[in-house]
């Protein structure tokens, strides 16, 4: 049985996902904990959310995911600002990527450290508040490429994505029966800045309210595993994930 988790800290809240999971867990009256590269623009972000909402607390630290001790070090600080973190959301994330072996090795590094080293150290982080606790929800934002590697320029962010939901997996089934809840979100394409550089099928898109709606309630609710939103990316995942390599090839 889900439960309320009223202090909440999201990783990469400066924009995309993040930015708009913030503003939906603020006008549910929940206290919440942001961080990104960008500190700018967490502080506009926190003027917005106070201003629509007066009774909550909203705290914001600058937070490189790729620098493992900062992380354990913000998660910690911002742990003692709300007096305690119920849910932590693995959100930060890269989209950057060239076809391996051509020269631009940076940009998949870049993207693997971020969306996997990162999302480690923020795993890291966040279990030892809550095993110390003894109760949490840790959320991974994986994404539907996680399902089948895909090639070219995305081949470092399928794989990096993947590592995040096979990570979620191992420990929501080393947590089963605690309390402290894992859930892997895989969303398909919603349309966000990184959604459009990676040219994204305009057919297959859908709008940032419909993907954020599906996500806050798959977070809310505490699913272990969610492919979305709706009917057709729950059709995708499993296809992607069962159907013959003969077949998925042309998917992607």
């Amino acid at each position: 049985m889900a439960t309320t988790r009223n202090k909440i800290l999201i990783t990469g809240a400066s924009s995309g996902l993040g930015e708009e999971m913030a503003r939906r867990f603020a006008a549910m009256g929940r206290d919440l904990a942001l961080c990104a590269r960008r500190v700018e623009r967490l502080d506009e972000l926190r003027v917005e959310l106070m201003h629509q909402n007066p009774n909550i607390t909203v705290s914001v630290r600058a937070l490189d995911v790729t620098d493992h001790d900062a992380v354990g070090e913000v998660f910690g600080a911002l742990r003692d600002e709300l007096g305690g973190l119920d849910r932590v959301i693995v959100n930060a994330g890269l989209g950057k990527g060239a076809k391996i072996g051509t020269g631009r090795a940076e940009a998949n590094l870049q993207t693997a450290r971020t969306n996997f080293v990162g999302a480690l150290s923020q795993a890291e982080a966040a279990l030892s508040i809550f095993r110390e606790q003894k109760r949490g929800h840790l959320v991974f934002v994986s994404s539907i490429s996680a399902d089948r590697g895909l090639p070219g320029a995305k081949a470092a962010y399928s794989a990096s994505k993947a590592a995040v939901a096979s990570l979620g997996e191992s420990l929501a089934t080393e947590l089963a029966r605690t309390d402290i809840a894992v859930t892997t979100l895989l969303p398909g394409f919603i349309a966000t800045d990184m959604s459009a550089k990676a040219g994204d099928s305009a057919a297959l898109t859908a709008t940032l309210d419909q993907g954020v709606t599906a996500m806050v309630d798959a977070i809310e609710s505490e699913t272990r595993r969610a492919a979305l939103p709706g009917l057709k990316w729950r059709g995708i995942d499993a296809a992607l994930r069962f159907l013959p390599n003969v077949l998925t090839d042309r998917m992607v």
